[in-house]
């Protein structure tokens, strides 16, 4: 692939507002590990090997099993790996991610609110967000995989 823009050099501005995006998640009260999980998952869905990389890596270091980040892509495959608040999250995750094609459903929505406060829900849905504005400038800029 050629070399393209650095965002955090062309326009720092930008970056840094995106950096402000990472602080505030830094904050929320939900876990790191189902950050994790939901920066993993979004950026498998959105085919970032950049932010794949990173964010399996930031998850092992968080004391993330191996096998459960192999099998993120088939999470509902292996139920008994992930619980329900976990799950209802990677759906959520899905969905926004995915959002041409349905949305964050009433279902998902309604059963999200059987395991996360409305305050919890927003964060998860700024995580999904985030997560997907910086897969989408490491594939618009080529952001290569790091060894």
């Amino acid at each position: 692939m050629e070399k393209r823009i650095n965002i955090q050099t062309a326009e720092p501005q930008a970056f840094k507002a995106m950096l402000g995006l990472e602080g505030y998640l830094s904050k929320v009260s939900i876990s790191k590990t189902l950050k994790e999980l939901i920066k993993i998952r979004s950026s498998q869905l959105n085919n970032c090997a950049f932010c794949i990389n990173m964010h399996a890596k930031d998850a092992l270091a968080n004391g993330e099993t191996q096998q459960r980040i192999f099998l993120l892509s088939a999470w509902r495959e292996a139920p008994d790996l992930y619980t329900a608040q976990e799950q209802v999250a990677l759906e959520m995750t899905e969905e926004i991610t995915l959002i041409h094609q349905q949305g964050l459903r009433t279902e998902t929505y309604q059963r999200a609110l059987k395991h996360f406060t409305e305050n919890e829900i927003a964060q998860l849905i700024m995580a999904v967000v985030t997560i997907n504005s910086w897969n989408r400038i490491a594939l618009s800029t080529h952001l290569q995989v790091e060894d």
